[in-house]
């Protein structure tokens, strides 16, 4: 079966490329299941309810995030309500919404997605690598698909987590820099592994940020407020190839989507013209998503 992770979804730009490519590259490449990063998803600080809602009708499955999820006012009660949207698992106890789920997907299959968090150079919050131990164990109770969205900023500590976890877990895609490696590979029992799957938004900027604005804040050293640019908008992620009954990835393959609505999605995925009583999921209007 395939995976799709799509890489840090921020801001409009984002939301927007998503809700236009997601549908044709479900159906281009067979993916059985989607999950996605959001944490960035309102404006790069969280996400609210009315774009979690949303995001979940152009066809993902599972929404993880990040250090981010706390930054809107109605962040408690979302993930309260809504299992699908994952905070992560280190978190200590006490915290709201949970870290790991288990959905089937449409023909049935289990898959169980846990969220962790990064100490080095972040928050010290429970320890990834222990946290991780109970929840795959507790997860592969039920499944032997388990994908790890590991938010954190080290290269070092994503390494050494997906090597710990290897053969234990279906794959290890790390999130938080927005910047995509090139250093994909299937470890040695089994396990897939991406440092930093990158960003799904606009790329003509500094992390998403405005460059003018990152540039005056690293030359001054004063507060000064980010604003979301809006150039050269590309959706990233992996596609991971896994054995649905021993949860083993046989293959993964990143990608970066350049799109500015130019072409129809049909024509860019080289997909059938729509049937007469198919309906085009996509929003019409940039102001939709």
């Amino acid at each position: 079966m395939k995976l799709l992770f799509i890489a840090d979804i921020t801001g409009r730009p984002g939301r927007w490329i998503v809700s236009q490519l997601l549908w044709g590259f479900k159906r281009k490449h067979e993916i059985d299941f989607v999950i996605a990063n959001v944490e960035n998803a309102a404006g790069g600080y969280g996400i609210t309810r009315e774009m979690c809602e949303k995001l979940f009708t152009y066809g993902i499955d599972v929404q993880t995030s990040g250090n981010h999820i706390w930054d809107r006012p109605d962040a408690h009660e979302l993930l309260k309500e809504e299992p699908r949207l994952l905070r992560p698992a280190n978190y200590p106890p006490g915290v709201p919404g949970q870290g790991s789920i288990i959905v089937p997907t449409p023909s049935g299959v289990p898959v169980a997605v846990l969220n962790l968090q990064g100490r080095v150079y972040m928050k010290e919050i429970d320890c990834p690598f222990q946290i991780a131990d109970r929840e795959v164990a507790r997860l592969r109770e039920q499944t032997p698909l388990v994908f790890v969205d590991f938010h954190a900023e080290a290269t070092s500590e994503k390494q050494a987590l997906a090597y710990y976890l290897d053969g234990r877990v279906s794959a290890v895609i790390g999130t938080h820099t927005h910047v995509q490696t090139a250093d994909e590979r299937i470890l040695p029992e089994g396990t897939a592994y991406l440092t930093d799957a990158g960003m799904t938004g606009p790329h003509d900027s500094v992390l998403w940020v405005r460059p003018q604005d990152a540039i005056k804040r690293f030359l001054t050293g004063l507060p000064h407020k980010f604003q979301m640019a809006d150039g050269d908008i590309k959706m990233c992620g992996v596609v991971i190839d896994v054995d649905e009954t021993t949860g083993r990835s046989r293959a993964i393959e990143r990608f970066r989507l350049d799109y500015d609505g130019r072409q129809s999605v049909r024509e860019y995925f080289g997909l059938p013209p729509r049937e007469v009583t198919e309906v085009d999921p996509r929003p019409v209007s940039p102001n939709d998503v």
